[in-house]
């Protein structure tokens, strides 16, 4: 799906992002696994990593980072919360999306919770779930109901508190995960101009759900006797071998469809999941090293959120810079993955 296609594009103007005040490094780590610094830095690129104490919850998180990329549209000169919480000045905002995996209630969705608390009642504001690809389904979602008409301005918010589905004691996901919050404004406008999203790339692969999944906990399971079932678990080698080729194809499949090459694109930002993934793929597109936009180190894969984290961390040091043609690519539980492209606009960050 391409916005230039529909007429009509989603236009990047606010971006924010929030992590926990709580880090854990992983010297910590290593005192109570089996693992140690050394270990996790060579097969991760992960140092530390933010988690979420018990009084914080996803909606929490999402509300600071939607707060964060409000302000961000509102300095920018985009859309602003209205009369919301934080008390920025701007127009409306007509949906808010959340992309999580870890809503704070199985029922209801979280994203009316996070609209409300930030002034935003009577917005549209639904959940989506594609796990660590959430955030490319998300923004597709975000950027058709701005070409079909639905909504002029979105909120959009990858938020995840995924630490919280790892068992304590699992050195193989628990040195991998962190949680926090990404979030970006979009308003409707023109394919031509620098923010204009598009086009997409999605796809997915359920007969390899059991690559990466949480057995207990939905109606196929609702309960199990086995305390290891309400817990994530993954196939690393497996989940290693797709998510590098299906990012890799998603990634040319996407750039031929905008007419791209390999040699167009300034930055990438791919779903931090792994670092050594990261570079594999970027390698496989043919992607110099210094392309690659990485905050994995401190952040650990924060799911739905790494995404614009890294985006945020990026503009935040310079690394992303207006007029930058940017890749985005993700791969996650499903199987699902999926890739976006944009022009990067010159944005205001805001506390």
């Amino acid at each position: 799906m391409s916005t230039q296609d529909l007429g009509v594009a989603a236009v990047l103007v606010g971006l924010g992002g929030w992590l926990p005040p709580r880090t854990v490094d992983n010297h910590e780590l290593s005192r109570r696994l089996d693992t140690s610094d050394e270990w996790i830095r060579t097969r991760t690129g992960i140092a530390s990593r933010h988690v979420v104490d018990p009084d914080l919850s996803t909606v929490d998180m999402a509300v600071e980072a939607g707060a964060r990329a409000l302000r961000s549209a509102a300095a920018t000169g985009g859309s602003g919360p209205g009369d919301g919480a934080d008390g920025a000045a701007g127009e409306a905002v007509d949906a808010v999306v959340l992309a999580t995996a870890t809503p704070d209630h199985p029922c209801p969705a979280s994203a009316p919770q996070v609209a409300s608390r930030l002034g935003l009642g009577g917005a549209a504001a639904f959940d989506v779930n594609a796990v660590c690809s959430g955030f490319v389904y998300a923004l597709a979602t975000a950027t058709g109901l701005i070409a079909a008409g639905a909504a002029r301005r979105v909120l959009l918010v990858g938020a995840d508190a995924f630490t919280t589905l790892l068992d304590p004691a699992d050195r193989g996901t628990v040195p991998i995960f962190g949680d926090g919050a990404g979030a970006m404004v979009l308003r409707a406008g023109t394919a031509g101009e620098p923010g204009a999203v598009g086009p997409f790339d999605l796809h997915s692969d359920g007969e390899l759900a059991d690559l990466l999944i949480v057995p207990a906990g939905g109606t196929r399971c609702p309960t199990s006797d086995d305390p290891r079932d309400r817990y994530f678990s993954m196939q690393g080698p497996a989940v290693f071998r797709h998510a590098t080729a299906r990012m890799a194809e998603s990634s040319r499949a996407v750039l031929d469809r905008a007419g791209w090459t390999p040699g167009d694109v300034d930055r990438f930002v791919g779903h931090q999941a792994n670092l050594r993934i990261l570079q594999t793929t970027a390698k496989s597109l043919g992607l110099p090293a210094d392309c690659l936009v990485t905050n994995i180190e401190h952040t650990g894969n924060t799911s739905a959120a790494s995404i614009p984290l890294a985006m945020a961390d990026a503009v935040a040091d310079g690394t992303l810079c207006a007029g930058d043609r940017v890749l985005m690519t993700a791969f996650g539980a499903g199987l699902t993955w999926g890739s976006a492209l944009l022009r990067w606009p010159r944005l205001t960050l805001a506390e």
